[in-house]
C-alpha cells in the first residue's frame, strides 16, 4: 500500500495542477474524496485506497511524465481553463490535450516567451517552490534610460513589493534607442508580474517582456506558439537546481 500524502501534493501527481493551483481547486469546492466535498487543507489520502474525484472526474498518477518547454505568445494567458473564454496557452498544445500539462509558475498575458509546462507534480513543486530559488531570465524594454543609481536599487534588493524587499537581481542595460532601453534582469523569485512592478519601482515602466531563460533551458529556437520536449539533461539539471548560463 502507498504511503499517505496531503491531497494537494496528490492532485499535483496526478497532473491536475501546480500543488499552489490544486489548493485552489479544493478551496472552490470541486473536489471530493470518497465521495464527500473537501473544502479545506491538510487532509490526507492514501492512493490507492481512496478515490479522489475533481469536476467529478477521478484522477489517478499520471503513469508518463512529460515536460515541455513552450514559447508563449502575448495575448494568452496561463490557466489550464478560463471562464471568460480568453486565449489560453492550452489552446497552443491541442495535441497534448490528453496528457493533462498545467503551466509552471506563471507568465502574464501582456509578456512573451519560455513557459516549462508539465503532468509531473514533484517537477513543478522543485520548479516553484520559494526555497529553490530558479533562475528566470528576461529581456525587458523599458520606458527611459535606467542610471547605474536605480540599476543598483534592483541589484541590492532596493525595490520593496507587498511590503518586503525584492530579492537582488542581476540586471544590466543591453542597448539604448532613442527613449527606451533593451534590459536584462534574473531573478530567483516568482512574484505576481514581478519584472514589470520592479523596474515600475525605479521609474521605467516595462513596454516589452520576453522570459529568455528558466534555469538551464533556453526560449532558444522555439517559434512562438510552438514548443519542444525538454531533453533528459535538462530534466535532471532542473532537478539538481543546476543553471547552465
Amino acid at each position: 500500500m502507498a504511503d499517505p500524502m496531503r491531497l494537494q501534493k496528490y492532485m499535483a501527481h496526478c497532473g491536475v495542477a501546480s500543488r499552489r493551483s490544486c489548493e485552489a481547486i479544493i478551496a472552490e469546492g470541486r473536489v471530493r474524496v470518497n465521495g464527500g466535498v473537501v473544502t479545506r487543507m491538510g487532509v490526507t489520502i492514501t492512493p490507492g485506497v481512496d478515490t479522489v474525484e475533481v469536476d467529478g472526474r477521478i484522477i489517478e498518477p499520471e503513469k508518463e511524465k512529460v515536460h515541455i518547454a513552450l514559447y508563449k505568445p502575448e495575448g494568452y494567458i496561463t490557466t489550464v481553463s478560463d471562464p471568460y473564454g480568453r486565449p489560453s496557452v492550452m489552446d497552443l498544445i491541442e495535441e497534448l490535450k490528453d496528457v493533462r500539462l498545467y503551466p509552471v509558475g506563471r507568465l502574464d498575458g501582456d509578456s512573451r516567451g519560455l513557459l516549462l509546462m508539465t503532468n509531473d507534480g514533484a517537477f513543478a513543486h522543485r520548479l516553484t517552490h520559494p526555497r529553490f530559488h530558479v533562475e528566470k531570465e528576461y529581456r525587458a524594454k523599458v520606458r527611459g534610460i535606467p542610471n547605474e543609481r536605480e540599476l543598483d536599487r534592483l541589484r541590492n534588493g532596493g525595490v520593496e513589493l507587498d511590503g518586503r524587499p525584492a530579492s537582488p537581481a542581476k540586471t544590466w542595460v543591453e542597448k539604448v534607442t532613442g527613449g527606451t532601453a533593451l534590459c536584462r534582469i534574473v531573478i530567483r523569485e516568482g512574484r505576481n508580474r514581478q519584472v514589470r512592478r520592479m523596474f515600475d519601482a525605479v521609474g521605467h515602466p516595462v513596454v516589452e517582456l520576453t522570459r529568455l531563460r528558466v534555469g538551464p533551458v533556453w526560449l532558444t529556437g522555439i517559434e512562438p506558439g510552438r514548443w519542444r520536449h525538454l531533453t533528459e539533461d535538462e530534466i535532471r539539471a532542473l532537478m539538481r537546481g543546476r543553471k547552465d548560463q
